[in-house]
């Protein structure tokens, strides 16, 4: 952890007119900066790293789904979380990526200041570019706490992203994926 973290953070409790040497914030600055690290750990990771090597011949060529993978990051704008879940599906071309390694790609890009449309599209290139499949999909939907805490304080609203490679831009398998992950209607 930076050194000038803990104190940057006592900067800013200092800058909401709180007083840190108080007994319930004496160690937050510390708490804050250590959480703060953990949620963006994701810059320390690659996508190489993560995959090591688990990536496997196979004959299949048909669509490989995982869904529901959830998802915690922080708006690049405001530093608030958005948590929600990932679909991502891809159609191999003689290999398969390890079932886990999806979540973690996920999670590694997850773990890093953006904006949700760069999220989607940053997992949808990282699996097409380790896979090198016909096809890669990813939908996000999430919650925003920058809508939900503070500006329009809308608790109910989701969004909804999507990127579709190769094979997905076709209508029929666009759909095909869309329905298996319960998102469009028959």
């Amino acid at each position: 952890m930076s050194a000038t973290l803990p104190e940057q953070y006592r900067e800013i409790l200092i800058g909401l007119g709180e007083n840190p040497d108080r007994e319930g914030l004496l160690d937050t600055p510390k708490r804050a900066a250590k959480a703060m690290q953990y949620l963006c750990h994701g810059y320390e990771q690659s996508v190489e790293t993560i995959v090591n090597g688990a990536l496997f011949a196979s004959d299949s060529d048909e669509m490989v789904i995982v869904s529901d993978i959830e998802l915690y990051s922080l708006c690049e704008h405001h530093l608030l979380p958005f948590i929600g879940k990932a679909h991502v599906a891809y159609i191999p071309t003689g290999k398969v990526l390890g079932l886990s390694k999806i979540a973690r790609i996920v999670d590694m890009f997850a773990r890093r200041l953006q904006i949700q449309e760069n999220l989607t599209r940053e997992i949808a290139d990282a699996i097409q570019g380790i896979t090198q499949a016909a096809g890669v999909a990813v939908v996000i939907e999430a919650r925003h706490m920058c809508m939900m805490m503070r500006g329009v304080e809308k608790q109910n609203s989701t969004m909804n992203t999507s990127v579709m490679l190769g094979a997905f831009r076709e209508p029929s398998t666009r759909m095909e994926f869309l329905q298996l992950i319960g998102r469009s209607k028959s």
